[in-house]
């Protein structure tokens, strides 16, 4: 089994903030890859999220740690996917800055 995938993203939103925008930010995964996901399911445990993607025959297993002004996130790919693991690596970096970035108000 290949090695999880790790990313830590910064945040300034709080533990409770960055919360917030993970349930948020799942919500619209859902919604923007409904066509290619088969079924997302998650569950919170304390401060910790557990996600299971499945999608394209592949199931894809992360567990989220939210901390005051990290999150990080492991992902376990299928060895299918761990050859694009590089690839996945910058996009969950990025869209989880994206995600995660205080908006100006």
């Amino acid at each position: 089994m290949p090695k999880p995938l790790v990313v830590v993203i910064p945040h300034e939103l709080g533990q409770a903030g960055a919360r917030r925008r993970l349930e948020t930010g799942l919500e619209a995964v859902k919604s923007k890859f409904g066509a290619q996901i088969t079924s997302i399911d998650s569950s919170w445990t304390g401060e910790h999220l557990d996600v299971v993607v499945k999608a394209v025959g592949q199931s894809v297993t992360a567990g989220l740690d939210v901390a005051e002004d990290t999150v990080r996130v492991e992902v376990q790919l299928p060895w299918m996917l761990a050859l694009l693991a590089e690839k996945a690596k910058n996009l969950i970096q990025k869209e989880g800055t994206l995600l995660l970035e205080k908006k100006k108000t």
